[in-house]
């Protein structure tokens, strides 16, 4: 058996927290620089506010409704991730952290356990020591526990927020109760395409030839088909080294000097070496973009982009910082007016399998000063120690008027308890 965990309303509940004062009341959260919503509490979702809806057009019925509205805060928010994530890992041996919010937990030996009493014990804990209410689906494969999260969500009054599929009966009618569309899996195109075809939910879709299946969504969707028919084909997935890294930001308003994105370059390399590092993992080219203000129709437009091949692998916050300004320098044009870059780190390698080049190889010096710099900003808050090209000021220069306090990572934004 297999069980998805999933947070209820995420960024909402990590908001609510440490502001229990909003429990019941409606919560939206806005994409980088205040720009869109990307997250709801249910109360929002009630009232209409659509997901994407631009902050700016919006802001009337924000006022209206009485809605509260933060800027994302990812700190706070991957931390309080960190948190339930250890919870779910002392319950089970194998689970794969599937995204923030969600996270596939193998149940096999588990055969003598009562999953709905045990599902409503992980439920209770997570939800005790963390504040974050979550919903968990058991079934015999990866899909179909989706599935039985979902309707454990959907009807937690019914299921305490625990269902199982755990009969071929539960099977047939899930499956005729889930839309097409909602499958996990089958995305907005494929779903078009499938109602084109008559099929509208996921039990017409299982009805379908493997043949037809193949030939129409290939192996993918057959594969699929199968876990919606309760033959498991997917296993935990152990954690892996991301082939690449990709930092992008979008401006809170437009640049037209070299050194005002050099510093935003720079800022954004260090960002990268610090994720390379945590993965023990070096990079051997970095990718770098630069756009203009593509909706100012009224500006002249220029896109350009370039790799950096680096001459060794490095994770150094130095080395990959002046290897991205080369390449900043190869794009940048005079006249312009910016509102968009970002930086990828390609061709990751592990860090321990680092070849020693005859001349020209990373600093040794800078594995121990990158330790040193990474232990004191993780003690006192990210980017305390930054590198002189950098905004001394300012980790990040987004408009986030909205930000509620990190208040589990930094000991200057702990609550105040009066007593």
């Amino acid at each position: 058996m297999f069980a998805l965990v999933d947070c209820n309303n995420f960024y909402a509940s990590c908001e609510r927290v440490f502001r229990p004062d909003l429990n019941g009341k409606p919560i939206v959260v806005l994409s980088n620089n205040d720009g869109c919503v990307i997250a709801r509490s249910n109360e929002a979702k009630i009232l209409g506010i659509p997901m994407g809806a631009p902050a700016f057009k919006f802001k009337n019925v924000f006022k209206e409704n009485k809605i509260s509205v933060f800027s994302t805060n990812f700190v706070l928010y991957g931390d309080m991730s960190k948190r339930v994530m250890d919870i779910l890992a002392s319950f089970v041996t194998e689970i794969e952290i599937y995204s923030i919010d969600e996270a596939f937990m193998n149940f096999n030996g588990f055969k003598y356990v009562d999953l709905q009493e045990y599902g409503e014990k992980i439920k209770k804990t997570v939800e005790k020591s963390t504040g974050i209410p979550v919903s968990i689906g058991f079934a015999k494969t990866k899909a179909l526990s989706k599935v039985a999260n979902r309707i454990a969500k959907k009807f937690p009054e019914r299921t305490k927020g625990v269902y199982i599929i755990d009969t071929e009966e539960k099977r047939i009618k899930a499956l005729k109760w889930l839309k097409v569309e909602d499958v996990w899996g089958i995305g907005r195109q494929n779903s078009k395409r499938l109602y084109n075809f008559g099929i509208e939910n996921a039990m017409q879709f299982t009805e379908q030839s493997d043949n037809w299946v193949k030939k129409n969504m290939s192996i993918v969707g057959l594969r699929l088909k199968h876990e919606l028919e309760g033959k498991s084909s997917l296993s935990i997935e152990k954690t892996k080294i991301k082939k690449n890294i990709s930092l992008t930001r979008t401006f809170e308003k437009n640049y037209t000097e070299f050194e005002q994105i050099k510093e935003r370059i720079s800022t954004f390399a260090v960002i990268l070496s610090e994720k390379l590092r945590k993965q023990n993992s070096d990079c051997n080219a970095l990718f770098i973009f630069l756009y203009s203000n593509r909706h100012r129709k009224d500006l002249s437009q220029y896109n350009n982009s370039t790799v950096v091949k680096l001459p060794f692998p490095t994770n150094s916050s130095i080395e990959l910082s002046k290897f991205a300004i080369e390449g900043l320098k190869q794009i940048f044009k005079k006249g312009f007016q910016y509102k968009k870059t970002g930086i990828t780190a390609l061709d990751i390698t592990p860090e321990n399998r680092r070849q020693i080049k005859l001349f020209e190889n990373s600093a040794s010096k800078h594995k121990a000063l990158m330790k040193v710099i990474d232990n004191i900003n993780q003690t006192t808050g990210q980017q305390k120690i930054k590198l002189a090209n950098q905004d001394l000021k300012r980790t990040w220069k987004m408009k986030q008027e909205k930000l509620s306090p990190c208040y589990t990572t930094r000991l200057s934004e702990i609550m105040n308890v009066k007593v």
